[in-house]
C-alpha cells in the first residue's frame, strides 16, 4: 500500500514511523503546508518522501493528521480521488467532521480518534510507539464500504491499537469530559499561577502535582482552540459540571465542613479503581 499523510506533526509523524514498522506499507509520502515541517520530517525519516497535495490524492490510504477545522476543509479538496482510496482522519472531534464530509467521500471515509498523544507538537515530537497499546475510536456508519473499514482496522491493529466503535455524537460527549475539559483546566491552572507568581517561585516550589496537572498546557493552542470550537456544546456542559464540583469544594472549606470535604474527596478517589 502507498500511504499519504497530511500533517507531519506529533500525530502524523508518529503514524509515519509506526507504519514503517509494519509489513503492510510499501511507501509513505507526506504533505504539510509548513515547509519547515516537511524538511524536518525528511530529516527525521518520518516519511519516505515529501510530495505535493495532488500526489497525496494518488495514495491507497490518506491520513489526515491536522487540526479539526482543517480536516473539514481538506476533505472538500479530496472529492476527486479514486473510490478505492481510504481516507482516515485522526482528529479529536467527530460529529461535525462526519456531518460535513462530502457525500462523494462517505463510502470511503473513516472517522477515527486515536486516544493518545503528548503535550509536545511538531515533527520533532513524533515517536514510533505513540500508538502502541493505545485505544482508537472508529465512528462507523452504514455508508462506509467494508473494504475501507477493513483496511482501517487492519492498519490500526498492526500498529498495536485497541479498536472501539462509537457513534460520533456519543464520542464527542465522552471526549469532552475525558480529554477536552482536562486540557482547558490545565491551561486555566497555568494562567492562574502565571498571573500570581513570579517565574522564580514557580520553579522553586512547583512539585509533581503542579507539573502533572499543568503539563498538557504545553499543547498546541491552534489544535485545541479548534477542538473546543467544534465540540462547543459538550465542552461547555463539561466545564459547567466541573465548576459545580469546584464550588462544592470552595463552600465546604469556607464553612469548615471538614467531614463533608473528606467524604467528597473519598468519592473522587474511587476513580482510580477504574483506571
Amino acid at each position: 500500500m502507498l500511504v499519504g499523510i497530511v500533517g507531519l506533526g506529533l500525530i502524523g509523524g508518529s503514524m509515519g514511523l509506526a507504519l514503517q514498522n509494519t509489513k503492510l506499507i510499501k511507501k509513505i509520502v507526506g504533505f504539510d503546508n509548513n515547509v519547515s515541517h516537511c524538511e524536518e520530517a525528511l530529516e527525521l525519516n518520518l516519511v519516505h518522501e515529501i510530495v505535493n497535495f495532488d500526489d497525496i490524492k494518488k495514495c491507497d490510504v490518506i491520513f489526515l493528521a491536522i487540526p479539526v477545522d482543517a480536516i473539514i476543509e481538506t476533505m472538500r479538496n479530496l472529492t476527486d480521488i479514486s473510490s478505492e482510496t481510504t481516507v482516515i482522519d485522526l482528529g479529536s472531534t467527530k460529529e461535525q467532521i462526519v456531518a460535513k464530509t462530502p457525500q462523494s467521500l462517505k463510502k470511503q471515509f473513516i472517522p477515527a480518534h486515536p486516544m493518545t498523544g503528548t503535550e509536545k507538537f511538531g515533527p520533532s515530537a513524533a515517536f514510533a510507539t505513540l500508538y502502541n497499546s493505545g485505544v482508537v475510536v472508529i465512528c462507523k456508519n452504514k455508508e462506509i464500504e467494508d473494504i475501507h473499514l477493513t483496511r482501517a482496522i487492519q492498519i490500526f491493529s498492526h500498529i498495536g491499537m485497541k479498536i472501539f466503535f462509537m457513534d460520533p455524537k456519543e464520542h464527542d460527549k465522552h471526549a469532552s469530559y475525558i480529554s477536552h475539559m482536562p486540557h482547558a483546566l490545565s491551561y486555566a491552572l497555568a494562567n492562574s499561577v502565571m498571573r500570581q507568581e513570579n517565574p522564580k517561585s514557580i520553579l522553586i516550589l512547583a512539585g509533581g502535582g503542579f507539573r502533572d496537572m499543568s503539563r498538557v498546557a504545553k499543547s498546541s493552542p491552534v489544535m485545541w482552540s479548534n477542538i473546543f470550537k467544534q465540540n462547543r456544546e459538550n465542552f461547555l456542559e463539561a466545564v459547567k459540571i466541573f465548576q459545580i464540583e469546584l464550588e462544592k469544594c470552595r463552600v465546604m472549606v469556607e464553612n469548615e465542613q471538614w467531614e463533608q470535604l473528606e467524604e467528597w474527596m473519598k468519592n473522587a478517589t474511587t476513580l482510580h479503581k477504574i483506571l
